[in-house]
């Protein structure tokens, strides 16, 4: 591997790697390291997967990388318990986002969804989302996250602050966040409280830059990514 495209893909790894993994990481850019003890991975270019001995989350953010400098933020999210765990009710509450500057901001209500009228937003979600769909084995049953709903879309369903979590359901939904200065470039952390533990799923917001060389060098990202866990 010669010495550009070793560079690059270190820059990059620093963004995706997992805990229990060894990387360089490049001068200015740091690997982000979750507060909770976990392990996190890559699935897709703009998906990842975080999870620990009770919870399990998978979150897909490419909308959210195309929206530097909106004040709406939308995450594809998909939430299931480890076999074994105990049924749990998720409450709304327990969902939020950690922003490059440190600070943390809540899940979005549905009053302030539904004042916002994101159709646009989630039209724009209907035709570049990836797959998320990335669950253990023992799930089987599918599930919906309905922490916001569009009422003038009555097929979307109801909104409910909460969402039944066991072994067997996939959860799956959209989450939104509010964020009055605008999407930044930088690192984020979707963050989740199960009942009796927590994760943190990491995702870099790119510059066009960086999202340009990302994509160039995917496949090889990838494969540096998973030879960290067969070693």
């Amino acid at each position: 591997m010669n010495g550009t495209k070793f560079t690059l893909l270190c820059l990059v790894a620093v963004f995706i790697i997992g805990l229990g993994t060894t990387t360089v990481a490049a001068q200015d850019v740091q690997k982000p390291e979750p507060a909770v003890p976990e392990v996190f991975t890559l699935t897709g270019e703009f998906v990842r997967m975080a999870y620990n001995n009770e919870g399990f989350a998978t979150l897909g953010y490419r909308v959210a990388n195309d929206s530097v400098g909106e004040k709406w933020m939308l995450l594809d999210l998909g939430l299931t318990v480890q076999k074994g765990v105990k049924n749990q009710k998720l409450q709304r509450g327990a969902i939020s986002l950690q922003l490059p500057d440190g600070s943390t901001v809540p899940l979005a209500s549905q009053e302030e969804f539904a004042k916002a009228n994101l159709r646009a937003l989630d039209a724009r979600a209907n035709m570049v989302h990836d797959s998320i769909n990335y669950f253990p084995v023992s799930v089987t049953l599918p599930c919906r996250i309905g922490f916001f709903t569009d009422v003038g879309q009555p097929a979307r369903g109801l909104a409910y602050d909460q969402v039944d979590l066991n072994p067997q359901k996939a959860c799956v939904g959209r989450v939104y966040f509010n964020l009055p200065d605008g999407i930044t470039t930088g690192q984020y952390y979707l963050n989740i409280k199960f009942a009796e533990s927590a994760l943190q799923v990491p995702f870099r917001i790119l510059t066009k830059e960086e999202a340009k060389e990302f994509k160039k060098t995917w496949k090889d990202i990838k494969k540096e990514h998973d030879a960290q866990y067969t070693q």
